[in-house]
């Protein structure tokens, strides 16, 4: 595995080179653990009863924490949805994968309906490598890697799908733009707010219950099968706009945004117990974690909490990245942990690989490390976390430590326009509406101190020096050995919109296209 000449030095100081003969030995007896990631959707750090959240209102997901282990400094990889997915399933930067622009400096992109580009052929999802140890792989919810028929999920690795490819924004009129669709396997079965609804006066839709199923139907016939499995629950109902089923709605302290979580929360309780009850919860290595920070923009009825850190979803400080994360597997696990591993989505790549007892491709760069020794000995790994957004590396944390070498929350323009990241929380120098630049001078934060990151340390303080000497040279060899992938998220066409998707013929719901105009997205922030 490729991972630069950091890692190998970092890992040999601390004497961990035995991650592959961990899942060995797990493996050994029962063969390689089904692998469960619950994979939430704009969920804030701080949205959890676990992390602090006053209401107490996720006691499933409090529980499977006490069961297990904690992540309090877990990160995405980036701080908007589609790249850090990519990431997750192909254990590289974005900036590697080609899940970024260079249309303008340092801006967010994804993957809205009139994106042209996807997830590259050449990358190596995790899924695909999955299959080689026999593993029957299974998503269910939010894709969001590319839309079009040649960038769907059944192309990388996944047996089956049950979801939708994009996020469920709309309705739309389906003349200026269509509805977007749900798919089973390759084939639509229909669109949001057509055949799937969604209200938005009520907030009410009963997508969490169907994911559910799904879910639990899935695990049932894999178990009677046999075979390992990959589940891949990446729902989406805290996104907004935020929706829960009737049976949720109005029974939180929070608000609709509540009761969304409170129903994410019931469902993975009862997903956990299924697996209990099926006898499988041993052999069954589940983790539960966030894709980005909350959208503040959109709290608090829309949005949920990041906690104690600075700004949420878009931004790299604190909150955009900060997610909650839990790992259980009984028997294998000891209960009731908290590691202060950092630790990223990218790892879940890796770690994954390692208990099917499979190596990462060595054929390329892989940044996600095999958090095997951290999960079942509580051992701590010495590593950098880097914090991109589109084309650049915004900061590094090493350690405690936090350096910023470009600061921006969002443009002028836009902040004036009311779309605010960092609502109630400006930080003088810090939270900018220019891009600033600190490359020379980066602003250092203690982590320990100042989650805030309220407070820089002083730039001629002994403790800035030394701290600088030992980022200055690990961010250095990052930039020197980086090689960008091709940017997938610059090209956008009304005409490669969800008009008339695989299987929409026997619907009855193809819709024609506009005549095809290609043109640079334009992204804002």
């Amino acid at each position: 595995m490729a991972t630069g000449r950091w890692l190998p030095l970092l890992l040999g100081l601390c004497g961990l080179v035995w991650g592959p003969s961990l899942a060995g030995a797990v493996n050994a007896t029962r063969g390689p653990p089904n692998l469960v990631l619950l994979l939430m959707d704009d969920m804030g750090w701080g949205d959890l009863g676990v992390f602090g959240h006053p209401s107490k209102e996720t006691p499933n997901l409090d529980q499977m924490a006490s069961e297990g282990v904690l992540f309090p400094s877990f990160y995405a990889a980036n701080p908007l949805c589609s790249p850090s997915r990519a990431a997750l399933l192909t254990g590289r930067l974005p900036i590697r994968n080609g899940f970024y622009t260079t249309n303008a400096h340092a801006r967010n992109a994804y993957t809205p309906q009139e994106i042209v580009g996807g997830i590259p052929e050449s990358e190596l999802l995790l899924p695909e490598l999955l299959r080689k140890a026999g593993y029957v792989n299974k998503i269910i919810g939010k894709w969001h890697l590319g839309h079009r028929p040649e960038f769907h999920p059944l192309k990388h690795g996944f047996d089956e799908w049950f979801g939708s490819p994009n996020c469920h924004f709309g309705p739309y009129d389906n003349k200026a733009a269509p509805n977007i669709p749900v798919y089973r396997d390759g084939e639509m079965i229909g669109r949001y707010y057509e055949d799937f609804k969604i209200d938005h006066k009520t907030g009410e839709a009963n997508l969490t219950q169907i994911y559910l199923q799904e879910a639990l139907d899935f695990i049932n016939a894999q178990q009677a099968s046999q075979q390992p499995f990959f589940l891949y629950w990446a729902i989406d109902a805290t996104h907004a706009p935020v929706y829960a089923s009737r049976e949720f709605l109005g029974t939180s302290q929070r608000g609709l945004y509540g009761d969304a979580v409170r129903e994410i929360d019931s469902s993975v309780g009862r997903i956990l117990n299924r697996l209990q009850k099926l006898g499988i919860s041993e052999n069954t290595f589940v983790f539960f974690t966030s894709d980005n920070g909350a959208a503040l923009i959109s709290a608090p009825k829309q949005g949920g909490s990041n906690g104690p850190f600075l700004c949420g979803k878009e931004t790299t400080f604190e909150g955009g990245m900060r997610e909650p994360a839990i790992a259980w597997w009984p028997g294998h696990i000891p209960p009731g942990q908290v590691n202060h591993q950092l630790a990223n989505v990218m790892d879940l790549f890796t770690t994954s690989l390692a208990l099917a007892g499979l190596q990462p491709p060595s054929d390329r760069q892989i940044d996600g490390i095999d958090l095997l020794p951290v999960i079942l000995q509580g051992k701590l790994i010495d590593r950098p976390i880097f914090y991109y957004r589109g084309n650049e590396m915004m900061a590094v944390r090493i350690g405690l430590y936090k350096a910023h070498y470009w600061t921006w929350s969002n443009s002028w323009e836009q902040f004036s326009q009311g779309i605010d990241f960092c609502p109630g929380q400006n930080v003088s120098r810090v939270t900018t509406h220019t891009q600033e630049e600190h490359t020379k001078l980066p602003l250092l934060f203690h982590l320990g101190r100042d989650p805030g990151e309220k407070y820089p340390i002083s730039f001629s303080s002994n403790e800035y020096q030394t701290v600088m000497e030992r980022i200055s040279p690990v961010v250095q060899q990052h930039k020197e050995t980086l090689l960008p992938g091709q940017p997938q998220l610059n090209v956008c066409d009304r005409a490669v919109m969800n008009w008339a998707p695989p299987g929409c013929e026997k619907l009855g719901k193809c819709l024609e296209p506009p005549r095809s105009d290609p043109k640079k997205c334009f992204w804002p922030h």
